[in-house]
Order: structure tokens, then sequence, then C-alpha cells
């Protein structure tokens, strides 16, 4: 047998999707923490992007959470739905309650998955700097944990 320089030990079947959108209100926190964490953490070959519902406007504590993990979004804005160049995706991740909403109207009739990933609004945290950071934090591990987890890609009876 030819070696091909692959631990067959390292390489699992893939267990997410081929291409995952995900939705939030803005695009401005969720969704593009998800988009990140995704890019870094699914099988090269995925295709990844993030919308929102409405416009938003680019969130410095996104940017600064995601720096922690070695993470940035680069010189990317924030876009709605309709500003989406592609609209074939596997799976549609909601993150925020009008966003699924918005999804399950648009896939109304196609073969597209849309699942729900309820995800806390870190923007309703007050007091200190810190203790605002620590709301995104805390969004953004859970998201981490999700992707990462290999789980959550389907409905399935458990709700996903």
């Amino acid at each position: 047998m030819a070696d091909t320089g692959i631990d067959p030990a390292k390489a699992a079947p893939r267990s997410g999707p081929g291409a995952v959108l995900f939705v939030c209100g803005m695009n401005a926190i969720r969704s593009p923490m998800a988009e990140a964490i995704a890019r870094s953490v699914l099988p090269a070959g995925t295709y990844v992007a993030s919308a929102g519902v409405r416009p938003g406007e680019r969130d410095p504590f996104v940017d600064t959470v995601l720096d922690e993990i070695g993470l940035d979004l680069g010189a990317r804005q924030p876009q709605t739905l309709d500003e989406l160049e592609d609209d074939y995706f596997d799976v549609i991740v909601t993150l925020a309650p009008e966003a699924h909403h918005r999804a399950l109207e648009m896939t109304r009739g196609n073969a597209v998955e849309v699942i729900y990933w309820p995800t806390p609004d870190p923007t309703v945290a007050t007091g200190t700097r810190e203790r605002i950071l620590d709301a995104y934090r805390e969004v953004r591990d859970m998201l981490k944990q999700r992707i990462t987890s290999g789980r959550g890609w389907s409905r399935g009876p458990a709700g996903g």
C-alpha cells in the first residue's frame, strides 16, 4: 500500500456541511464571529459566509475577542442577506429569532436546512469594558464549542 502521508486516524470524514451560512440581525457580532471560527476549524474546501437581516456596523468588541484566540475578520464589513453573492448553502445557521424567521421565508420550497442556534446578544451587557467583553467572550466560546463539536449541523430528533 502506498504511503500517502496522511495519518488515517486524523483523516476523519467531513462532519459538517459543504457550504454554510451564518445569519444574525445585523451581521455585526454573532454571525461574523461564527464565520471566522468556522473558517478556522471546518475542513478545507468548506464554503463559509455570514450575513444579517438588516444593515449593521462592524463592532470593535468582536475584533478584540477574536484577536484573543488568534482570529480576525480582516477588512470584512457587515453585509445583508440581499447583498450575498452566493445563495446556495447546505445549511443556514440562524443565531437570532428574526434571522431564523427570515431564513425560513427565504428558503421556503428549497432543499436547504435551516437550523436555529439560540445565541445571546452581548450588546445587552452593561458595566465596565471588561464585563462587556466577558459577554462577547461568552458568545464567542459558545459558538466555538458548537462549531468544533461537530454536533448541531442537523435538526435531527434531538433538536440539533
